[in-house]
C-alpha cells in the first residue's frame, strides 16, 4: 500500500508512519499547554524531527470541550506555526482542523494534510483539500468536536464506524482526492466509552476492507489510563502497547506524542511483519 503526503511517497506495506503531535493550544488534554510558547513549540518540533518523525500534525483547537476558539483565533495559532515549520523542516505537515478556511490558508503556506476529526462536516473542506493537492484524514465522531458525549450508543459499534468512514472516504474520492491521499481513523475516545475504544483498537483490522490506510490515534488517550487504572502521566507503556496492537491489526499511521518510542515500535513491527510475510 502506498500513501502520498505532499511530495513524499511512502510504502506502508509493513512500515507504519509516525505522525508527531504538535499542539498550539494552551489547554491541550495531555501536555496542558506545555509548548504554548512559540519558541518551545519550535524546539519541540525539532526534537520530533530528530527522533525520526515521518510527518508533523499541528492543531490549534483541542478536540474536547473547552473555551470557544473562533476562526480568527485558530488562524492566529496555526498559520504562523505552519509557516515556521515549512521554513525549517522537509517533512510533510498536517493541520488538525475541521475548518476549511484554516486548511486553505495552511495549504497556501506549504501544509500537505488536512486532519479533520469532524468527518468533513464543513462542506467546503474536501473541495479545498482537492484544490490544494492535500491528503486528508477521515475520522469517525458520533456527534461533533468539542461536544460532550458521555453516554454514546451504537447499533453495532464496529460496523457503524466502518460504514461512516467508508462513506467519508467516498466523499473524498468524489471531490477529486486520489485514493493514495485518503486516510481513515476510527476516532478512539471521540464519542466512545473506554471499552468501545478498546474494542475498536482490537478490531482495527475490520477497517482494512475499506482499502485505505488506517491512522491510529491512541497516544496517551483517556481510554488507556482509565482501563489501566493509572493517570495521564503514567501511560507510556500503555501507549506503546496500543501502537503495537494497532500495527499488528493493520494500522499504518500512528499519531504519537513520544515520537522516539513510536518510531521504535513502528520499526520493530515492520521487521516482524516483513519476516512473517516472507514465511
Amino acid at each position: 500500500m502506498i500513501l502520498d503526503l505532499g511530495s513524499h511517497r511512502f510504502d506502508i506495506t509493513y512500515r507504519a508512519l509516525v505522525m508527531g503531535i504538535l499542539n498550539r493550544t494552551p489547554d491541550s488534554f495531555f501536555d496542558a499547554g506545555q509548548y504554548w510558547d512559540f519558541d518551545d513549540f519550535l524546539t519541540k518540533a525539532e526534537v520530533l524531527v530528530d527522533d525520526g518523525v515521518d510527518f508533523l500534525d499541528v492543531g490549534g483547537v483541542k478536540a474536547g470541550p473547552g473555551d470557544e476558539v473562533g476562526l480568527d483565533e485558530e488562524l492566529e495559532r496555526v498559520v504562523p506555526a505552519v509557516e515556521a515549520l515549512r521554513r525549517r523542516f522537509d517533512v510533510p505537515i498536517s493541520v488538525d482542523t475541521w475548518r476549511a478556511e484554516v486548511l486553505r490558508q495552511c495549504l497556501e503556506l506549504g501544509a500537505d494534510v488536512g486532519n479533520d476529526i469532524s468527518g468533513f462536516a464543513d462542506p467546503d473542506y474536501l473541495p479545498v483539500a482537492a484544490a490544494g493537492g492535500a491528503s486528508v484524514v477521515a475520522t469517525h465522531i458520533r456527534l461533533a468536536p468539542r461536544v460532550p458525549d458521555p453516554e454514546p450508543v451504537y447499533d453495532d459499534l464496529v460496523a457503524d464506524v466502518r460504514d461512516f468512514l467508508g462513506e467519508r472516504a467516498q466523499w473524498a474520492l468524489a471531490a477529486g482526492i486520489p485514493r493514495e491521499r485518503i486516510i481513515v481513523d476510527a476516532g478512539l475516545d471521540l464519542g466512545k466509552s473506554p471499552r468501545m475504544s478498546w474494542e475498536l483498537l482490537h478490531r482495527s483490522d475490520a477497517l482494512l476492507e475499506l482499502g485505505f490506510p488506517i491512522l491510529l490515534s491512541a497516544s496517551n488517550k483517556r481510554f488507556l489510563f482509565e482501563l489501566l487504572e493509572t493517570d495521564r502521566t503514567d501511560i507510556a507503556s500503555g501507549t506503546t502497547a496500543a501502537h503495537a496492537i494497532g500495527i499488528a491489526k493493520g494500522c499504518r499511521v500512528i499519531r504519537a506524542h513520544d515520537v522516539q518510542a513510536g518510531r521504535r515500535v513502528a520499526d520493530l513491527m515492520a521487521e516482524i511483519l516483513s519476516v512473517k510475510a516472507r514465511g
